[in-house]
């Protein structure tokens, strides 16, 4: 074990890591400091640079970037009202409050050293955790696979989505789009229309950068002249006054913390859910709920760490599974693949200094964000003076090189530009996206263990409860299908 880490130490030290971690970090801030740019944005627009990186590199950018892109949320909500990434829409009324009431600097504060301390205790538990589960993965067989890509796929609706309906047609999309191909089991071309491009099914990277940046940059393009009243007021000390809400509501610190990670594991859910689930359970707990949406900092401190929590632990599924815990670890699962580092149980026994690496690097993510959040803080102002109609149209040929790059030819840029349109047109329609893409990601596993169990069992659907663990997954699945059920036949009765 310490050979392993020291070796993984090793490959993170190294000057050229360090310097793509910074790179990344200051990109991740600008992109999660301007309004409508989302975390998952910059991860995706990160993907066709990793492409030319080694494996620690690359993934380590796309952690550092991620990390500091939840965090620069934060700072136009503050100042503008207008939250930078989703993870920041929970509290972005109580922070610009707390802001108009002169308190500029302690909103911007409390939310970078909470969400530094919740980043590391999500980091903590993703080390603690992912080997543990990692062992017990090890013996999984495609019947457990089966009810584990089942599960997932039921989160994404159950858990992250208002509207059950919209996001199991949106996961029913993700599915179709996952059957264009070879058919794993029978080798059979599906839905190519005479393509060869098809064969090889809607290529990964395009088709996450058409559903979340060109997505994003279209919808920018309607919102471009939609310009929030900026706070009028030098930040200050920003650190003043942390030891005070420190001493008063570090018990909200660990709430949030260990909800945040608790549901940032689960597939599906991520830091946006995490932030407003622990706001939601803050209020509900405090002794002073009257105070809530009029600028209270309590709020903002069990949110801002949950939502830092989460980043962490969402890498938990995805490491150990091969699920995406959301949409961020659903593009790593693929540049992983691309990495020839398969997430999956194994690859703690293969490759334990690249997984040790990715441990190290965020921690470093984490204490990086102290130095270089208080920085951006301090050039907010610069920062969100960036014309949008000068931004959009650079980050449109990002997308378009990135998309060619990928396939090296112009089949991804059609993958990207018709995904991208399909993407914006169904979230103007209240559809998610976060369901397509994990229908995307666990379609193949989904239907390649279903049919290898079929096999295996002869036909027999009882083999799918033969073995304790897949019995005990499939019994949490069906509950869940049966709860969904009772409560939307429920909620017109009730009504």
């Amino acid at each position: 074990m310490s050979d392993t880490i020291l070796q993984a130490a090793a490959l993170v030290v190294d000057p050229y890591v360090l310097w793509v971690c910074f790179g990344a970090a200051i990109f991740g801030i600008f992109v999660g400091a301007m309004p409508g740019l989302t975390a998952t944005m910059a991860t995706a627009l990160l993907v066709p640079i990793t492409f030319f990186m080694e494996p620690v590199p690359a993934v380590g950018a796309i952690v550092t970037a991620t990390a500091m892109a939840i965090f620069a949320g934060d700072i136009p909500g503050a100042m503008l009202r207008i939250p930078g990434t989703p993870a920041s829409a929970a509290y972005t009324d109580e922070a610009y409050r707390l802001s108009r009431k002169g308190l500029l600097g302690q909103a911007l504060g409390v939310n970078l050293v909470f969400s530094v301390a919740g980043g590391l205790v999500g980091v903590a538990i993703l080390i603690v955790a992912a080997p543990l589960l990692a062992e017990i993965a090890l013996n999984f067989s495609s019947f457990e696979y089966f009810w584990l890509a089942a599960l997932g796929l039921t989160c994404a609706v159950f858990i992250a989505q208002s509207d059950a309906l919209k996001g199991f047609a949106a996961l029913l999309i993700g599915l179709a789009i996952a059957t264009i191909g070879i058919d794993p089991t029978a080798g059979h071309p599906r839905f190519t229309f005479g393509s060869v491009e098809m064969l090889q099914g809607i290529s990964f990277i395009p088709a996450m950068i058409g559903l979340f940046a060109l997505s994003e940059l279209l919808r920018g393009v309607v919102t471009i002249d939609q310009v929030g009243e900026m706070v009028q007021q030098q930040v200050g000390n920003i650190f003043r006054g942390i030891s005070q809400v420190w001493r008063r509501y570090w018990r909200n610190f660990v709430r949030g913390s260990m909800l945040g990670t608790g549901i940032g594991a689960l597939p599906g859910a991520g830091a946006d859910i995490a932030a407003w689930i622990s706001y939601a359970v803050s209020k509900r707990f405090s002794r002073e709920p009257e105070k809530f949406g009029t600028g209270h900092i309590e709020g903002i401190v069990d949110s801002t760490s949950a939502n830092n929590a989460a980043v962490g632990s969402a890498w938990i599924p995805a490491l150990v599974f091969g699920i995406p815990g959301d949409s961020i670890t659903a593009i790593v699962i693929g540049v992983l693949y691309m990495k020839n580092m398969n997430p999956g149980p194994a690859v703690f026994l293969q490759n334990p200094q690249l997984i040790y690496a990715v441990f190290i690097i965020f921690i470093l993510a984490n204490l990086m964000m102290l130095p270089i959040g208080w920085a951006a803080i301090k050039l907010a102002r610069q920062i969100l003076r960036t014309p949008r109609n000068i931004l959009l149209p650079l980050i449109l040929l990002f997308c378009i090189v990135g998309a060619y790059a990928m396939t090296n030819s112009v089949y991804g840029i059609i993958v990207m530009l018709a995904l991208g349109v399909l993407g914006w047109l169904l979230e103007e329609n209240g559809f998610p996206i976060g369901p397509i893409i994990l229908g995307m990601v666990l379609g193949e596993l989904f239907e390649q263990s279903f049919m290898t169990s079929m096999i295996k069992a002869d036909g027999s659907l009882l083999g799918f409860f033969s073995r304790p663990i897949a019995a005990a997954l499939g019994v949490i699945t069906l509950s869940l299908w049966a709860y969904m059920l009772a409560r939307n036949f429920w909620k017109p009765e009730r009504g």
